[in-house]
Formats: structure tokens, C-alpha cells, sequence
């Protein structure tokens, strides 16, 4: 009997490259395969910080309960599921740059799994905010603090648009609204 979903190949599948899950915990790397998948089956050019936000609600309750209440949840999911249709497809024709960030070169091919720069920028500032707690492996709520640094990026766009404050939750989950120097963690963090 064939199987009704037929088996992508392996690049297909989402799954983390040696290089991603580093300093992720167990659960946000299943974030990022999540994601990942999300990206590939869109068809997205990259994995952007929409998917990632997308796969953080479904797998994580910490990041659920930051977020709100079920009523909050359900229209910040629902606005998620409309990436593929609607607004969505606007997205599929570009790379999430917000300009805010150096550009991550990556290749850029359609379903490649390639991070966005700002999506890249997320997990960076998830395992540095992880490393500024002492913990030794970043979880949701670090990647949540850091899917919301960049006001442009495109969870930041379907936060607000759900009606959930990217700015005042910023500050909830980071306490200093996200506020990150990129230049000074990298002087100061160990390889």
C-alpha cells in the first residue's frame, strides 16, 4: 500500500543542521525542525521568524501563557495559518530584512530551509540571553525575547496584528525590552 503523503527527501524534512541546534535545548530544537517543515511545505524562500513564532506557540505552554489567554491564542494562530493564503503570499516573494541587522548570506532558493537574517538574529539573541541567565541551553522564552527585538520583523507584524503589544510584551519577557548589543555579546561570550 503506497503512502497517502508521499516521503520528501531529506533536505526536505526541516530538520536541524548541526549548526542551528547549538545551545538549544531539546524542545526549541524541535521549534526549529518544526519551523523548518513550515518553511519547506509553504514553500517560503526562508525560514523567518513568522514560522519560528508559529512552531513556538504549538510546542511550547510557557510561551502560550506569556502570550495570553485562549481567546488571544486562537487569533494570533489564526493569523499564523493565513501566512500560506492572503497576506502570506507577499512573503514568499521576498526575504524577511528588516534592514535593522547585517544580512546572514545564506542561500536563497525556494524550500532550501535557509534562515532569514532576522530569523537567524532571533536564535542568536535566544542563545545569547540564554548564556546571560547562566542556563546552559536557550528555551521558548528566549527565542520569544528574541523574535520580538526587531519591531520590523514579521512576528512582530503578526503579534500586532492579533492584537497582542510586541513592545510592552518585549518588555514582559525580557525586562529590558529587548534591548541587545550584538557587538558587546560577542566580545564578551566564549566560543
Amino acid at each position: 500500500m503506497q503512502p497517502r503523503i508521499p516521503r520528501q527527501p531529506d533536505q526536505d524534512q526541516g530538520g536541524i543542521h548541526t549548526d542551528d541546534d547549538a545551545g538549544l535545548g531539546a524542545e526549541l530544537a524541535a521549534v526549529v525542525a518544526g519551523a523548518r517543515r513550515r518553511a519547506v511545505r509553504d514553500g517560503d524562500r526562508q525560514v523567518d521568524t513568522a514560522h519560528l513564532l508559529h512552531s513556538l506557540i504549538e510546542y511550547d505552554p510557557e510561551v502560550r501563557a506569556v502570550l495570553g489567554d485562549a481567546p488571544q491564542l486562537a487569533r494570533l494562530l489564526g493569523y499564523l495559518v493565513q501566512r500560506s493564503i492572503g497576506y502570506g503570499l507577499r512573503w514568499q516573494s521576498g526575504v524577511e530584512d528588516s534592514g535593522a541587522l547585517p544580512a546572514v548570506p545564506q542561500a536563497g532558493a525556494k524550500g532550501d530551509g535557509a534562515w532569514s537574517p532576522v530569523a537567524a538574529a532571533a536564535l542568536e539573541y535566544a542563545r545569547s540571553r540564554a548564556r546571560r541567565r547562566t542556563a546552559d541551553r536557550a528555551d521558548g522564552t528566549d527565542l520569544l525575547a528574541g523574535l520580538v527585538v526587531d519591531p520590523e520583523s514579521r512576528a512582530v507584524e503578526v503579534l500586532e496584528r492579533a492584537g497582542v503589544a510586541a513592545r510592552a510584551l518585549a518588555v514582559r519577557v525580557d525586562g529590558d525590552g529587548g534591548v541587545w548589543d550584538a557587538e558587546a555579546e560577542s566580545r564578551t561570550s566564549t566560543p
